[in-house]
């Protein structure tokens, strides 16, 4: 597919800097700048949102935030990215139930940073950022998610080590080795004609509908995990399959393999486990969508893969 890197979290090119993962006495006599967490949030520059926020190495907000430190990659100009998260901070009177979710706008300021520095979602301002920059927040974001769930050794159980900037858990018990997880899911643009193939999650928003999507199975290739997500889903018999595009996604740590399919059928038959609902939209109806003018349908989120395969799709160019 042509523009396939173009979605959003998409190869930008990043040194990861895989080799100084495991030379800490290197890294330290290596300029760095770091980027900052916040329970999933990333410290980003006010009042655009459109890029990351730096600090010193040195900075003293730094002395509240955890020990572990994520080596991200290195810029052009030799300098370290290093990743923090200061979780443990309380902001003051602020409501736990507007973080997360899927419109979190609020927004933290920290007392020891400039007021041009708040913590954001990131699906909030992901299509603000340039490629580099949502890289490497995604990449970050997902690995501090990842440590945050897999603590313990997952073959003897004993607390596991934070080792290799991050990239690494060791179990001292035991001598297991782990290493970051990402889950492969499948996203389908399902056709037949001038429609595709729409559905809709239990408690997803009024309007909010999207491709099929699901997770592939062990010992499943991606076309067959495309059919048989399809099938289960809505009921829907599928041809041919072919591979489009893929996108990181650290929600908490996917990567989304976007696919086209050919319906064989059209009769729809839900299974209200997977799904709430399903329907066969056409290109018209989609282009409403976008346009915000569809009476039942939001257009599809800006930044997922879903939107990305639709545009291209009313482009005529997939």
């Amino acid at each position: 597919m042509r523009d396939a890197e173009k979605v959003t979290f998409g190869g930008s090119g990043l040194d990861r800097a895989a080799e100084l993962r495991t030379r800490p006495e290197d890294v330290a006599l290596m300029p760095s700048e770091v980027i900052l967490l916040w329970r999933g949030k990333i410290l980003t520059q006010a009042p655009n949102l459109d890029r990351l926020a730096r600090l010193d190495s040195r900075h003293s907000i730094l002395q509240e935030a955890s020990e572990d430190t994520v080596l991200v990659g290195r810029q052009e100009d030799g300098r370290l990215i290093l990743a923090r998260d200061i979780s443990t901070w309380e902001p003051d009177a602020f409501d736990p139930a507007d973080i997360g979710g899927f419109f979190d706008k609020s927004e933290q300021t920290h007392p020891a940073l400039s007021e041009d520095m708040v913590f954001a979602e990131l699906r909030r301002i992901m299509t603000r950022l340039s490629p580099r920059e949502a890289e490497i927040a995604a990449t970050a974001k997902a690995i501090f998610a990842w440590h945050k769930s897999h603590g313990f050794c997952a073959k003897c159980g004993t607390k596991s080590d934070f080792r290799q900037y991050g990239w690494q858990r060791t179990c001292e018990a035991c001598g297991a080795h782990h290493f970051p997880r990402t889950d492969p899911v499948v996203i389908m643009l399902i056709t037949r004609g001038n429609r595709v193939l729409m559905g809709r999650s239990v408690g997803w928003p009024e309007g909010m509908y999207s491709l099929l999507a699901g997770f592939v199975e062990p010992g499943e290739t991606i076309e067959a995990a495309v059919r048989r997500e399809v099938a289960e889903e809505a009921g829907i018999k599928v041809g041919a399959v072919e591979y489009l595009a893929s996108q990181p996604w650290p929600f908490p740590a996917s990567l989304m393999f976007g696919c086209r399919g050919e319906a064989l059928s059209e009769d729809i038959e839900i299974d209200p486990l997977e799904i709430e609902d399903a329907f066969w939209v056409t290109r018209e109806d989609i282009m409403l969508a976008f346009a915000g003018e569809h009476p039942k349908l939001m257009p599809a989120r800006r930044g997922a893969i879903a939107h990305f395969l639709l545009r291209y799709w009313l482009a005529d160019k997939i």
